[in-house]
């Protein structure tokens, strides 16, 4: 049997390659990137971190020594534009410069990124300080997120929480209880800007809506890391149809 002649190709990225590192319990971010980065010239490869079945501050600690294996099984021969971290509340617990090396060490990355720094960046860029928070998670890891926004210089002029311990109950709180929370921290006149926090809430079908009622910008999880990455990778703009913050450069 004869070898066929081959020729080599550029990447598959031709635009930019992204990674994501994504919780094992995660059903929504994956979905949405899929959406927010349609162009097929930009390459999205995934990889998947061990998380528990219920969503704590011990849980989230742990995941930082899972964390370079599950970078690590990124493809090695891409050279990622940007890599994310996709845990808004594992950021928060295990820092964001400590994810950022421990990424690093792991894959060939030009730049890692993280919800909680990406949102960070999001309302620093729409000029925003007063900010209505929605949350998912437990009181424990609820008060973690709001004093790293505080920290960095905003104001929670909101809060409400569904509470929820469980990773597998999160994907499945309804958009219309979301959007039902949204409105009614975002109504509050002291607010200035909704953050809809968490990979694994299903927004990204809410925001323009909301935005639309509130007047005010409204800023998810994965919106953001969206913009943050595109950024980084130097392919921003994304459609302006996701949001107020797809417009912001």
């Amino acid at each position: 049997m004869s070898k066929l002649p081959f020729t080599l190709a550029g990447p598959i990225g031709s635009r930019a390659s992204l990674g994501l590192v994504v919780l094992q319990a995660d059903e929504v971010i994956e979905q949405d990137f899929r959406r927010l980065f349609a162009d097929p010239d930009i390459a999205l490869y995934v990889t998947r971190i061990p998380s528990g079945a219920d969503l704590t501050g011990a849980t989230l600690a742990a995941m930082e020594a899972a964390l370079p294996r599950a970078a690590g099984l990124l493809p090695p021969a891409v050279a990622f534009a940007a890599i994310g971290y996709a845990c808004t509340s594992g950021a928060t617990v295990i820092g964001p410069e400590r994810v950022a090396a421990l990424v690093r060490g792991a894959a060939r990355a030009a730049a890692v990124t993280d919800p909680l720094s990406a949102a960070i960046a999001a309302f620093r860029a729409l000029g925003v300080r007063r900010i209505g928070l929605i949350s998912p998670y437990i009181a424990e890891v609820s008060g973690v997120l709001c004093a790293a926004l505080e920290a960095a210089g905003f104001s929670i002029a909101g809060f409400a929480s569904f509470e929820e311990q469980m990773e597998a109950r999160v994907a499945r709180i309804a958009p219309a209880s979301i959007r039902a929370a949204a409105l009614e921290i975002g109504r509050r006149p002291e607010v200035e800007a909704v953050f809809l926090s968490c990979t694994n809430l299903r927004t990204l079908d809410s925001i323009a809506g909301l935005e639309g009622e509130l007047g005010k910008p409204v800023v998810s999880s994965n919106q953001a890391l969206a913009w943050q990455m595109a950024r980084l990778a130097d392919i921003a703009p994304l459609d302006p149809a996701w949001g107020r913050l797809m417009r912001v450069r």
